[in-house]
């Protein structure tokens, strides 16, 4: 077919115009001549072709047959042996809201947070590493630097190949409980942390220990896990840590599904256990002077997560909404000391009221929206409320606490790209005793350098 192409192009090309019509004899020459001097281009094309795949053949069959030569160090498959994922985020903000100490009241304080300065502040930076190890492990590290000070938030390998659903984390995770544990302060909706989540954990909690999860070989989501660890984190302390064996325990549960093609949703089951001894923490005594407190004893936390997202057609690019809401119940006992602060003015005194027993039954609850009404444009609302519950310090001088600590937000955020993002953040804050009805102004970047992991739902 190919021929008689070629062979119908040059005749169209090669037949003379002329006024008077071409007899049949001379057609007939004129053919022979064209497909002779056709066929002898095409022989000459096959045996120019023939010859360079000759020589191709044999320069493979030499250097197959050739002894290996060892590489130099420096042109060595070494340089792309270390390609990990790499990225860094810097977060910035300005904060306007009133001064003092910013205590929740009526929860102990503890954990870590992030953030909370007033004016302009550098909020911490992450570095992150991920990569593949081999076949079988991956890893990843998170390392948060703040005004000279680096703190690795995560550090673990985790199994690729065991199979059936199942996977192992090994060495400094955040734990898979709740819905919003799991997530960094850069992927955060809003300006800062819940209130929940701010008196469960400071921050988040952090395991150092072993995580196991199953995902079920169904079209519905399930995903179980559990992890035991070292429980040096609050609501455990580093004495409760020091130990053989775990000092705190979870269990979770998540599952999940498609409302049609533009919704789907996620809920959740959790509980912890924790071991804490001697810790730390500060209250007001009965002559409002901050007292040291110390508890050991058990700490027993269950949470109820559920998560909805909508996006038309399942498209999230130019419009979609997220509802996230989470509450938890937290129930801990055993033996509170108060550490001598009379020379303060305190009520505490040590070796009198040394020690007592110390109960607590508290919860909390959040609920959030967040709207994308247009590419790159989102708006969102959270409310969060707290409820000190039935708290009992025995005889020590510590008032009993009776508030409903809560807070609205109100956010806007401007993404460029999906690297970078600023946010207005307004709320009204009502959580904390000392500083009643204050109203805050929170401006914020946050922008991401380098290959960043895909958040998780």
């Amino acid at each position: 077919m190919f021929k008689r192409t070629l062979l119908a192009a040059a005749m169209a090309c090669a037949l003379p115009l002329s006024a008077h019509a071409a007899t049949d004899a001379d057609l007939a020459a004129e053919l022979l001549k064209i497909r002779t001097e056709f066929d002898q281009k095409m022989k000459e094309m096959q045996t120019a072709y023939e010859a360079r795949l000759k020589e191709m053949e044999g320069r493979m069959a030499q250097a197959t047959a050739a002894p290996a030569v060892a590489t130099s160090p420096a042109k060595d498959a070494r340089d792309n042996t270390f390609n990990p994922e790499m990225s860094l985020v810097l977060a910035g903000s300005y904060a306007h809201r009133k001064p003092g100490e910013r205590h929740i009241t009526g929860f102990l304080a503890g954990g870590h947070d992030h953030g909370g300065a007033r004016g302009f502040s550098l909020d911490h930076t992450e570095l992150t590493l991920a990569a593949n190890i081999d076949p079988t492990l991956r890893g990843y590290a998170n390392i948060a630097f703040a005004d000279g000070e680096a703190e690795v938030e995560e550090a673990w390998f985790q199994t690729l190949a065991l199979g059936n659903g199942l996977a192992v984390r090994g060495g400094r995770f955040l734990s898979g409980i709740g819905y919003a544990n799991e997530q960094h302060p850069h992927a955060w909706d809003f300006a800062d942390n819940s209130l929940m989540y701010s008196v469960l954990f400071g921050e988040h909690l952090a395991q150092d220990g072993v995580q196991m999860k199953w995902l079920a070989p169904t079209d519905t989501f399930v995903e179980l896990g559990a992890e035991i660890g070292r429980g040096g984190n609050f609501p455990g302390s580093d004495d409760g840590g020091n130990r053989n064996g775990a000092g705190a325990w979870s269990l979770f549960a998540h599952i999940g599904d498609d409302f049609g093609t533009s919704s789907s949703w996620r809920a959740g089951l959790s509980y912890l256990s924790a071991r804490p001894e001697n810790r730390a923490t500060h209250v007001e005594d009965i002559n409002d002077v901050e007292a040291e407190t110390l508890f050991s004893g058990k700490s027993k936390t269950w949470l109820a997560d559920f998560v909805w997202k909508w996006a038309p057609d399942g498209n999230p690019k130019a419009r979609n909404f997220k509802f996230q809401t989470e509450y938890f119940r937290r129930n801990e006992r055993g033996d509170m000391s108060c550490a001598d602060n009379t020379v303060d003015g305190g009520a505490c005194t040590a070796g009198v009221n040394d020690s007592d027993r110390y109960s607590a039954r508290q919860s909390g609850w959040y609920a959030q929206g967040v709207y994308q009404f247009m590419p790159r444009w989102r708006v969102g609302l959270r409310h969060d409320r707290l409820d000190t519950g039935k708290v009992g310090f025995g005889i020590l001088p510590v008032p009993t606490p009776n508030a409903t600590p809560n807070k609205w937000s109100l956010m806007a955020d401007y993404s460029p790209s999906e690297f970078s993002r600023f946010r207005l953040q307004l709320a009204h804050d009502r959580s904390m005793q000392g500083n009643p009805d204050d109203n805050q102004i929170t401006l914020q970047y946050m922008h991401s350098l380098g290959a960043h992991g895909a958040h998780k739902f």
